[in-house]
Order: C-alpha cells, then structure tokens, then sequence
C-alpha cells in the first residue's frame, strides 16, 4: 500500500533520511512529508544537546558529503603522529588518538579541539595535567584514565620513565603525565632512600670444615637508578647473589678459631668484593656486617667445655699466683721483725688487739709487760 509518510524534525534536532535503507541527505528543524511504500523511508534523528555525532556511516557521509557534514559538524581528524582533545563547552569530553575521526554537530553546544603534536613530545604541561589527572569531574577522570598515563612520584624516589619498553628519561618527585594513546608508557619507582638487604641462614663450611649458618646484613644506597637496571635486570637479587659469594670466600678459606678470633674478617672481605664492583653501576654498598654465626649443636657443646677448661685453667693460675704472693709477704714481713725489735712489738700489739676483740672481760696480773711475755711464751 501507498502512504504519506510525515516526519518532523524539531529545532533542536537534526535528521537524516533514508529511502530504501539508502542515506538521501540532512535533514534541519521542520516537517517533511514523503509519498511511497509503508517503511521506504525513514528519518533517524539526533538531538543537538548531545554533541558527539556516533553513526556507522561517519565516513561515507565525510567523503560522499564533505559540503553538508562541513556545514552542519565540526570535523576532527588527527594525523599519524597527533593527539586531539575535544572540549565540549570548555569540558573535557573526549581524546582522539593518531589517525581517528569524529564529527560533533554544531549549534547548541560550544565545541573546541587542542591538538598535540606527538612529536615535540607525550608529556603534558601542568596545566592540561591539572585539568585531566587532578580535576573532580567523572567525565573528565574517564577521559583521563582512557587516553593518559598519569603517576605520583614520592618524595625519596625517583621514577623511570619507559616508553615502549625503552628507558627514556628519569623523574623527580612530583606529579607526571603522559599521552598513553599512541605509545606504551609506565614509570617504575626506585626508592633513593638507604635501606636495608638481609641475607638469612646462609650454610657454609669453614676451610677446617665446620658447617656455620651465618646471617649477613647489608646497608645499599642507589646512586644512579637508570645506570643499576641497565646493567642488572634485577639490581637486588644480583646484590642477594653477589653477598653470598663474597661471604662463601671469607669463610671457606678461613677455620673456625680464625673466623671466631676476627668477626670483622668477613665484614672487609665482602664490602671490598662488592665495593667496587656496585659503584660503577649506580648502587652503593654502604655497609656489611655479619649479625649471627651459628654453630651446630655438637660444635657449640664442645666450645662450651674448651672455654670451661680454659676459664678453669686462668682460675687455676690466679689462686697459685696470689697463694705465692701472700708467702712471699709474709716472708719480707718475719725477715723485718728479725731486724726490728719496734716492728716486732708493734707486731706483738697487733696479735694482742685480735686477741682481746672477741674477750669481754680481761684481768692484767704484772702489768702490761707480763702479759707480753706470756704471749710471747705461749707463741713459742
């Protein structure tokens, strides 16, 4: 059946018509009648207020069109190498990537594009970085996380900066941004800080083959962190490895009382295999020191009775020591008394004084003299 088909598109709105699922142009604001066939022809509208133009025909329209789509859109194309960022009424709306196309209808919604040449450069400037990374806005955080690499660079760090698996550049502390549409980036965080290695319960045998299990520490500082992961892919774990075997020399051609004897060998013999060899890469090895040395159980059993002999032995030999300085005393004090008949009285008085402290009543019969003598009396 034969009908008329009305359509009408209102002010704020544009259409477009199909006849036979055919595009036949643009429609503007206005009432359209057409005769034909139930379902010949069809209008698909689009409201204004919605700026972005999305439809399966964009290129067709742009290359069959060009005169309609630059009278009713703004055309935005990007080069091989650029970046384009659309503003819709001065928001971030959207960003297109290298060789892409949109059309936004003009009219109702204030539309401006910022292009970026890729090749000058991917960082952007603080103020687009305030604008995308650091502004509140929903809309304006999703065009953010979909088209820009953003990373906060801590104090005591220092941030490297890869673009398409390449080390391009190093970061200081702050807030970075960068296009991610075009180029891989991401940026690795390396703490400047000194900080610490701990290598644990390493077993190693003594050149007199005794095993010990011996705890390291070791005190690292990056000096340059693009020069350490070039040279290394892993810095740490090739510092971890470089500990073991600096420490596995120390010990191995050392025995056990020498080790014990001079702890701080093994502190020197590691800091100077590692010294060198870390600072022409950009990782400073600061300090080493052993904390623990265990010895196995047996091992420790027999040290105890070695240090027990031995602490018996000095004991041994200060009780005869002072036995025979206490004789040899007593020998120089009878050889003066023998000389001195006032050293010997004085003598005599203080033999008298310890006799009389534990005697609580004493009777003197012929004076003083008398009881002198039968001291000495009874004394021989």
């Amino acid at each position: 059946m034969w009908f008329i088909s009305k359509f009408i598109v209102r002010k704020h709105e544009r259409g477009l018509l199909f006849k036979d699922g055919d595009f036949i142009k643009f429609l503007d604001a206005g009432t359209y009648r057409y005769f034909g066939r139930t379902g010949r022809y069809a209008v698909q509208r689009f409201d204004l207020s919605d700026a972005a133009f999305e439809h399966r025909l964009i290129d067709y329209l742009v290359e069959a069109e060009r005169d309609e789509v630059e009278r009713l859109f703004h055309i935005v194309e990007t080069g091989a190498d650029e970046v384009a960022l659309i503003y819709l009424n001065e928001r971030a709306a959207a960003v297109l990537g290298p060789a892409e196309r949109a059309l936004y209808w003009k009219g109702v919604v204030k539309v401006r594009i910022e292009r970026f040449d890729l090749n000058e450069g991917i960082a952007l400037d603080a103020r687009l970085t305030k604008r995308l990374v650091i502004g509140s806005n929903a809309r304006v955080m999703a065009v953010a996380d979909a088209a820009v690499y953003a990373r906060i660079v801590p104090d005591g760090h220092i941030g490297l900066l890869y673009v398409d698996g390449e080390l391009t550049d190093t970061l200081a502390a702050g807030l970075h941004a960068y296009w991610n549409v075009a180029h891989a980036v991401t940026v690795e965080l390396v703490d400047l800080r000194i900080k610490a290695l701990e290598v644990q319960g390493q077993e190693i045998l003594t050149k007199d083959k005794v095993a010990l299990r011996i705890n390291v520490t070791a005190t690292y500082q990056y000096v340059d962190a693009a020069k350490a992961v070039r040279a290394f892919k892993d810095p740490l774990d090739q510092l971890y490895k470089e500990i073991q075997f600096g420490l596995r020399a120390a010990v191995g051609t050392r025995k056990l009382d020498a080790l014990l004897e001079d702890k701080t060998a093994i502190d020197r013999d590691i800091a100077e295999h590692l010294g060198k060899r870390f600072a022409e890469i950009g990782l400073s090895v600061i300090s080493v020191g052993v904390k623990d040395i265990i010895l196995p159980g047996d091992m420790k059993d027999l040290l105890g009775k070695v240090v027990e002999a031995e602490k018996a032995a000095q004991a041994n030999v200060i009780r005869r020591r002072e036995e025979t300085n206490a004789t040899r005393s007593l020998l120089n004090t009878a050889k003066v008394m023998e000389s001195n008949n006032v050293a010997l009285r004085l003598k005599e008085l203080e033999t008298l004084e310890k006799i009389t402290e534990n005697v609580g009543d004493l009777s003197v019969v012929g004076g003083l003299d008398a009881l002198l003598n039968g001291l000495v009396n009874i004394k021989q």
